[in-house]
């Protein structure tokens, strides 16, 4: 939504809220999208004002509004419901939704939340909470339509008219035989076009992709984008279907990994945002900054190395910056690509021995002309064919070594099962300050004669 309409509905809202209507709540809810009214509810602060907007939701609105919410403000509106109509409105949410929000609640409530339900909830429930969040049986529902190989498409359709409405995807009816063991998967479409007397076994594709329920979150979104895939099925090691993943749970994890990527390669965690705390955003950030602090004293001390050479030509400080920060903006570059096609698993030895060749090519032209360009000008500001010559040179050798950095430091923390999203900045920095200093100083050492 836009400001202006967000400001719009915002009063709107707060108008409603006052004047305890819910007739016209409902209306409100109704004409815009679950997404939108869920956002304009974030907006209220207030929790006397948000606890009679509870009040007087629809049922069915309530869960909607949940799932659609930030899971912060899940928690701020379970807070302000009791246990009961807490589980009147899980009746009407998705099972992996409702398993996500009790994953963040404290666990005396989530106890005491799960030991209301049906017994039949209660079971589902507490097995989806046993997986990690961040695994495809974290990510699974189980509402899903599962259907007998031997069942013909006239008794499928009862079926799927009997249990559809509860279930989360419909377009993809999978196929099992009689142990529940995943055999294959029909497109609803081609269940409308065949004749009614055929059995499922009979047009359904055989050996779907399926992934186990310990798979990481981010191979199975790279496993739905690489086949274009709906829904995902999630099945045991004797090939049980245990429950599927939806498209839209792996949009939420493109997001949140890639989010999270970017503010790792910041040196921030994932799980800091504006509403976190002084003391928790401290214990995230310190550490990093500390690791960086003892980089920077490495680069100091090369520096150091040559302090009589900057002494005697005073303009090397000024254009040693220049070399070693493009080096280390260039080295980001390579990094970043990197880090992107690790996490999309598409690096084979083959196609990274090409890159690396391209990596440096590009390396040598990149640091030609952006050192011929800071020579040219550093000769017409200090009068110094030679200390131009020096940092046309400089240049190349730490482009040379941010591609060399960029490329080689994401792979080999990769290789090492650490996240190349965390720490690769700090050691491809590290490298480009230091080397990029060292390149540069000890070749003006080496022809200090011609720069005095």
């Amino acid at each position: 939504m836009d400001e202006e309409r967000e400001k719009m509905q915002e009063e709107e809202l707060r108008e409603i809220i006052d004047a305890s209507d819910s007739k016209r709540l409902s209306e409100y809810f109704d004409n815009q999208e679950p997404v939108d009214f869920a956002q304009t509810v974030s907006l209220i602060e207030d929790e006397d004002e948000l606890r009679h907007l509870l009040s007087i939701l629809d049922d069915d609105e309530l869960a909607s509004l949940m799932e659609e919410s930030e899971d912060r403000m899940r928690l701020r509106i379970a807070r302000l419901l009791n246990d009961r109509r807490l589980l009147v409105a899980f009746e009407y949410m998705q099972k992996d939704d409702i398993v996500d929000m009790l994953g963040d609640f404290p666990i005396g409530r989530r106890k005491k939340v799960i030991n209301l339900m049906k017994a039949d909830d209660r079971r589902v429930i507490q097995k989806l909470l046993d997986y990690p969040e961040d695994s495809a049986g974290g990510l699974m529902t189980t509402e899903y339509i599962a259907l007998k190989e031997t069942l013909s498409i006239e008794k499928a359709l009862k079926k799927i008219q009997e249990i559809g409405p509860r279930t989360e995807v419909i377009e993809t009816i999978y196929v099992i035989d009689d142990r529940r063991r995943l055999v294959g998967c029909v497109d609803l479409r081609v269940l409308l076009s065949e004749p009614k007397d055929t059995l499922l076994g009979n047009i359904m594709e055989e050996n779907p992709i399926t992934v186990y329920p310990e798979t990481d979150q981010e191979e199975t979104a790279q496993i739905v984008s690489k086949y274009d895939l709906m829904s995902l099925p999630v099945v045991s090691r004797t090939n049980q279907i245990l429950g599927i993943i939806t498209v839209d749970d792996i949009i939420d994890v493109i997001v949140d990994e890639y989010d999270a990527d970017m503010l790792q390669m910041a040196g921030v965690s994932g799980e800091e945002s504006l509403d976190t705390t002084l003391g928790e955003s401290i214990r995230f950030r310190l550490p990093w900054l500390l690791v960086n602090l003892a980089t920077a004293f490495l680069a100091s001390f090369v520096v150091k190395m040559f302090q009589s050479t900057i002494e005697q030509v005073v303009a090397l400080s000024a254009i040693m910056t220049i070399i070693s920060g493009m080096g280390g903006n260039a080295g980001s570059q390579t990094m970043s690509i990197l880090v992107r096609q690790l996490a999309q698993g598409e690096i084979t030895l083959k196609r990274g021995l090409k890159a690396f060749r391209k990596e440096m090519e590009l390396s040598i032209i990149n640091g030609s002309v952006n050192g011929f360009v800071t020579g040219v000008i550093v000769v017409f500001m200090y009068h110094n064919f030679y200390l131009g010559i020096i940092t046309l040179a400089a240049m190349i050798g730490n482009m040379i070594v941010s591609g060399i950095f960029g490329f080689l430091v994401p792979i080999i923390l990769h290789r090492l099962k650490a996240d190349p999203a965390v720490a690769s900045s700090i050691f491809v920095t590290t490298a480009t300050d230091v080397l990029g200093f060292f390149i540069f100083l000890g070749l003006a050492k080496l022809f200090l004669p011609v720069l005095i």
